[in-house]
């Protein structure tokens, strides 16, 4: 799933793109991704991108704004991306879920790869109604630039990697970056959070901002419009089990779930112990 970092440099590039560009017609041949009738999504038809912030992030989601007060809340979910493209699609385009057609004869495209089209598009009558709406209202605090103090806001009695995932607990973080900052960090993703020190909870909070800002910045030196259908993720340690630990050289382990996999060093995160599997593992700190 695109997380914080690719999200924000995706609004940042796309937006900078579409400033005033303006909607000749829309189109959605993935038709179950538009969550909304009204306002209908041909009422963006005729309306412009806004010329400042055109496209912003909340968590993972998208907000497109318009020139006619209208806004789309988008969310890739795990298999989407936002794209924009010089030409427009063809009839063999089997990706593409929502066709934002402008004038110039660019197309941006929602487009989703996989089987289970979960990716979606809400048209809104203003910005209000986005912080309304459950999938925004719902959401923690910002993980990136600025997020308030880790300890108060990780006091609860779950492990640190499903804290740091819950989108109510702080937004951004997914399976990709929570691995990496809680290997920055050094700590255990099986930490509960009421367990952490005042000196833990500086140094994981330090680590996401470093991490997702670092994130940030490599994709703004490397990356160009057309965006690529996968990004080159800056990974460290994430799906990276069996390789050395960058830091320290010990081999990095993983946690095998059924949907995805944690990994860490043992060495610098678990007090050289092993674990095994979710059912065989002891280690809660």
């Amino acid at each position: 799933m695109p997380e914080l970092p690719e999200v924000e440099i995706t609004a940042r590039l796309v937006g900078a793109a579409v400033a005033g560009a303006r909607v000749e017609s829309t189109l959605a041949p993935g038709i179950n991704a538009v969550k909304t009738f009204d306002p209908p999504l041909h009422a963006l038809d005729g309306a412009a991108f806004v010329a400042e912030d055109p496209i912003v992030r909340r968590g993972k989601q998208f907000v497109l704004r318009f020139d006619n007060g209208l806004v789309v809340l988008l969310h890739l979910m795990s298999a989407g991306r936002l794209q924009l493209y010089g030409r427009r699609a063809g009839p063999r385009d089997r990706t593409s879920r929502v066709l934002w057609r402008l004038d110039d004869g660019r197309e941006l495209r929602l487009r989703e790869f996989g089987t289970k089209q979960a990716a979606w598009v809400k048209t809104l009558p203003g910005i209000e109604a986005v912080d309304a709406e459950e999938s925004v209202a719902t959401l923690g605090p910002e993980a990136w630039p600025d997020p308030p103090p880790f300890g108060p806001l990780l006091a609860h009695a779950r492990p640190l990697h499903t804290l740091l995932r819950d989108q109510r607990v702080i937004a951004g973080i997914g399976r990709s970056w929570v691995d990496e900052i809680l290997w920055q960090a050094r700590l255990s993703p099986f930490k509960r959070g009421k367990d952490l020190s005042d000196a833990e909870a500086d140094a994981l909070r330090q680590a996401s901002i470093e991490s997702l800002g670092g994130a940030i910045d490599h994709y703004a030196a490397t990356l160009s419009l057309p965006l690529p259908d996968r990004l080159p993720l800056p990974l460290k340690v994430h799906r990276r089990q069996g390789e050395p630990c960058p830091s320290c050289g010990e081999e990095l382990k993983a946690v095998h779930y059924e949907d995805y996999t944690i990994a860490y060093c043992p060495l610098e995160q678990t007090d050289g112990k092993v674990l095994k599997d979710r059912r065989m593992s002891r280690l809660l700190k």
